[in-house]
């Protein structure tokens, strides 16, 4: 471990504010009370301002001196700061490119300069269409849209600031579900099994983006915030050994039914507390731009034998438990 963290680690996390952020302040608080945290956001969706006794930090990563003097002391920064959805991307292309790539490469430059750990995700939105299974993260990359390519971009970079430098792990992650409760707050976010629950507890449609048949692989975001935490620990290791370099990792789950299959189980469980709802295919607005294939199982031994990782949540129970709270 570096001597300026030898008492306790000294952990910082950007988009601390959004919908994984904030679950791993509350993760780092819960496990190790002890560490010290900084958590940095822009706002620019998050809308969480502190979880327990950490305050959130307005910064914003493409001022790199605003934000080397808010990561100052810090042994590990786990960056999760960035544009996310593949929408918000295409339509503000620069943005994407200037919070995504820049704004990554300010804090892998932070952490070259000073030798702290970093742990960043980079989506399985590199991979385009995925033609080797199971999936792992030496799958080669193709990515289809404009998010794709800036976090492409980016987990290039890293491994070349992390070489020699620092220790640097790097996740590709599945899609995420589910939600989480800050100071009685639930935290979610539009991805598709959330949108089918919002929809169908309010009696709506749902719309499902033909052919239906395309799969995605599915992990609960608190499965995602215990991976980081697990990470962290792990990194706490590396520093004190002097280790330089990347690892990857593929975050997911054994569950990668097919998005209309999905929503036909939101709809029979909804009709088992008595919301009727229908289930409705419709043209798909991201034609050539997402992946269509009809299997998407992925490889998570390195995240389980190295991390200790495993999920703790699935689809069904996740979706039954959200029936159940509503009555």
């Amino acid at each position: 471990m570096t001597e300026r963290s030898a008492a306790a680690p000294h952990v910082a996390v950007t988009g601390a504010a959004g919908y994984i952020g904030s679950r791993v302040l509350a993760e780092l608080e819960a496990k190790h009370p002890d560490w010290e945290i900084t958590a940095v956001d822009n706002f620019y969706l998050g809308e969480v301002r502190s979880v327990g006794d950490v305050g959130v930090d307005h910064v914003d990563i493409r001022n790199r001196d605003r934000l080397e003097d808010a990561l100052a002391g810090a042994d590990i920064v786990m960056h999760l700061a960035a544009i996310s959805g593949v929408d918000d991307c295409e339509e503000k292309r620069d943005l994407a490119y200037e919070v995504n790539v820049q704004g990554t490469n300010n804090v892998a430059w932070f952490c070259r300069k000073t030798g702290a750990a970093l742990i960043f995700p980079f989506s399985m939105a590199v991979l385009g269409d995925p033609r080797e299974f199971p999936i792992r993260v030496s799958h080669p990359r193709d990515p289809m849209n404009w998010y794709g390519h800036t976090k492409l971009l980016s987990e290039r970079a890293i491994e070349e600031f992390a070489d020699g430098a620092f220790p640097a792990h790097q996740f590709m992650i599945s899609n995420l579900y589910g939600g989480h409760e800050i100071d009685g707050r639930e935290i979610s976010k539009g991805t598709v099994i959330n949108f089918f629950l919002s929809r169908a507890t309010a009696g709506e449609t749902l719309t499902v983006y033909e052919p239906g048949t395309q799969c995605r692989n599915f992990v609960h975001v608190k499965d995602v915030a215990r991976a980081y935490l697990r990470s962290a620990e792990r990194l706490v290791e590396q520093l004190d050994a002097g280790e330089t370099g990347v690892e990857k990792y593929e975050i997911a789950s054994d569950e990668h039914p097919g998005v209309e299959t999905v929503a036909e189980l939101v709809q029979s469980v909804a009709a088992e507390h008595g919301h009727e709802v229908d289930v409705e295919l419709v043209e798909n607005p991201r034609a050539g731009e997402e992946t269509l294939v009809s299997e998407f199982p992925v490889d998570t031994t390195a995240a389980r034998e190295r991390l200790g990782w495993e999920t703790r949540h699935d689809v069904e129970s996740v979706v039954r438990e959200r029936f159940a709270a509503d009555e």
